[in-house]
Parts: structure tokens; sequence; C-alpha cells
């Protein structure tokens, strides 16, 4: 590989985008704005629960048993209802995710050591949010029954249940959404980058001028390729440097690291929409197919937002061919856990394979397109 050529192709490539600073500008900052935009709207946090009580026992018993929920960061009392049908109505309205219903003779039934119902309406259109609902609920009914265990003068043994945390002690889903955020969005906007790069030669007639002049098809590749990947780097760095400044995401792992592992990873991501555009030949059918492969898989298959051991046994194995889905696993190693290389090393290992398969196959296509 000469590389003189290649350096005049990656200057020609360089030239072209400078004459188009509004593309340079989106380029950039649309990665900025996915990251903002998708880090503040998506969260798997469940706070401030809107709740509704019905407290038909009226004691000091039920009202300190009520503003256990109160104090909690997980519930907020938008209201006391009057009646059962006023607080079905409230929730049938929407204005409350949770209904609580303190049964009569609360009070009396828990100075008697008696177990009594303790009824908790859930709006269950949504389930997920319902279940992690009621797993706070029964934490919260579990310490109260703790506490009150032992106010005989003979409690009862109890088993003292401490649970600890790692990597992310405060479960916070930002720390958890942001890192696989950004290993989506470098594989949706690297492609996107490079899927127009040969499909603007042929729809421009330049195509055949170059095929004149003595550049090899690796050359080629090179010189196409080099240009993006500077953005691509430049994109990653900003969307570490917002992830780590703006939403307080841990990075616990070695800087050095993560941008050689996003280096190998953006070679393939780069190489894959560079094969779009030569099979392609056409800049808005490379951009959609380009979107379709990258965007879809690495949202849903790559682990980002729904875990992969939860999938179908077919679709888990479909998830190996998702590049999105190594870099994730290292993007969320290396933020939150601090993995090194001895960690992440078979990760690492498919992103190269799937790096050098995707470069390897464009040259081959390229090879057959000038050719044909």
């Amino acid at each position: 590989m000469n590389l003189r050529r290649t350096k005049a192709i990656s200057r020609k490539e360089m030239i072209q985008i400078l004459r188009d600073p509004r593309s340079l500008g989106m380029a950039i900052a649309i990665p900025m704005l996915l990251l903002l935009l998708f880090g503040y709207a998506l969260t798997l946090d469940v706070d401030h629960v809107e709740t509704v009580v019905l407290d038909r026992d009226r004691t000091q018993v039920s009202t300190d048993f009520i503003e256990r929920f109160g104090r909690s960061r997980y519930f907020n009392i938008r209201a006391y209802a009057s009646s059962y049908e006023d607080l079905q109505r409230m929730i049938d309205a929407g204005k409350a995710q949770m209904g609580l219903v303190v049964p009569r003779d609360f009070a009396g039934r828990i100075h008697a050591g008696e177990s009594l119902p303790l009824q908790v309406i859930l709006d269950g259109s949504d389930s997920n949010t319902a279940a992690i609902i009621r797993g706070y609920v029964s934490g919260l009914v579990q310490r109260y029954s703790s506490e009150i265990s032992r106010l005989p003068k003979r409690p009862l043994p109890s088993v003292d249940l401490q649970t600890q945390v790692w990597f992310n002690a405060d479960l916070e889903s930002k720390n958890y959404i942001i890192p696989g955020l950004i290993a989506v969005i470098m594989m949706v906007i690297a492609a996107l980058l490079t899927s127009l790069t040969v499909a603007r030669e042929w729809e421009r007639g330049s195509m055949e001028q170059l095929i004149s002049t003595p550049v090899k098809n690796m050359e080629l590749i090179v010189g196409k390729l080099s240009p993006y990947f500077l953005i691509a780097l430049v994109d990653v760095a900003l969307s570490v440097i917002a992830g780590t400044f703006i939403f307080r995401v841990p990075l616990r792992g070695n800087l050095l690291l993560l941008f050689g592992s996003s280096v190998v990873f953006l070679i393939g991501a780069l190489g894959l929409g560079f094969l779009l555009s030569v099979v392609t030949r056409s800049q808005l059918l490379a951009s959609q197919v380009a979107m379709v492969l990258t965007f879809l898989p690495a949202f849903l298959l790559s682990g980002f937002m729904y875990s992969i051991s939860n999938m179908p046994v077919p679709i888990q194995m479909i998830t190996y061919l998702i590049p999105a889905r190594y870099f994730v696993s290292i993007l969320k190693g290396i933020f939150l856990k601090g993995s090194g290389i001895d960690i992440i090393w078979a990760e690492g290992i498919f992103l190269v394979v799937f790096s050098i398969g995707v470069v390897a196959i464009s040259n081959r296509k390229l090879k057959k397109k000038l050719v044909s």
C-alpha cells in the first residue's frame, strides 16, 4: 500500500467534508444531541410514585405507618381519599399510580399481634413499573413488620439481611444507560458517516476518474475512512466527557483502554458503512440500510436496554453477530467496574475479528464493482 496515494485520497475526502461545514457540524452535534436526549429521557428509575391513601383506621398508628411512605423518596402521597370509590376514580383518571388502603382496626390488630390484610392497588398498564412499585411496597412493609416484632418482651428471632451493591451502589439507571448509549450512538453515527462515501462518487460520476488512477483498493478504503475515523474519535471523546461530567457516570477504568477499544470498534463500524456504500451505489439507499442495520440491532440486541439472558435462545444466538454487544459490555466494564484487559479481552477479540472481516469484505466487493 502506497502511503502517498493513500494520503492523497484522504486529503481529497477531507476537502470534500470541509466544503460542507453543515454536514461536519451535524456529524459532531448529532451524537451529543442524541446522548443528551436519550440520557435524560431514558430512565429505569421509579421514584416519587404518585400515591393516594384511604385511611379507614384514622389512628396514630395508621398515621405513622402512612408517613413512612411519605418520607420515602419512592413515594409521593398525592391525596387522601374519602372513600374507596374516590380512590378508584383517581387511579382510573391517571392521577395516581398506586392506591394504599389501610383497613379498620389497624392499630388494634397490631397491638394484639394479629396479622391483617393491607390492600395496595397498582396501575398495571405499565407492568414493569408496577412490578418495581410492588417491590418497594413489600420492602417497606417488611421493615415495618420487623420493627413491630421487636415490641413484645420476648422478641422473636429474626434474620438480619445486609445487602451490598457493587459497581452502582446508588442503583441509578443513568450509570447503566450512558455507557451503553455511547456504544449505540457510535455504531449508528460511524456507519452513517461512511455510508455515503463511495455512493457519492458513483452518483457524481467521479468514480471512473479514481478507477483510472494507480490507486489500489485498500488505499482507497483507508484514504476514504481516515477523515471519518478522526471525526468519530472526536465524537467518542465528547461523549465520554459528557457522560463523565454532565451525567456524573463514574469512570473507574483506564482511559487509554477505553479509547483503544473504541478505535477497534470504530474501524469495524466505519467499514460497515463503507461496505454498504459500495454495495448499494446510492446515497439514499445506503443511509437507509445503514440506519436499519445499526440502530435497531444495537438498541435491541446489544444488551444496552434489555438483558440478553432473558431473550429467547434463537435471539440470543443472533446477538453474537451484533458488534455493539461486545462494545456495550466493554464500556460498561470500563466505566462501572474498572475492568482491565484481563477481563475484556474476549470481547476485544470479537471486535478485532469483526473489523478485519468487514474491511476484507469491503475490499473484495469494491474490487468486483470496479471490475464490473
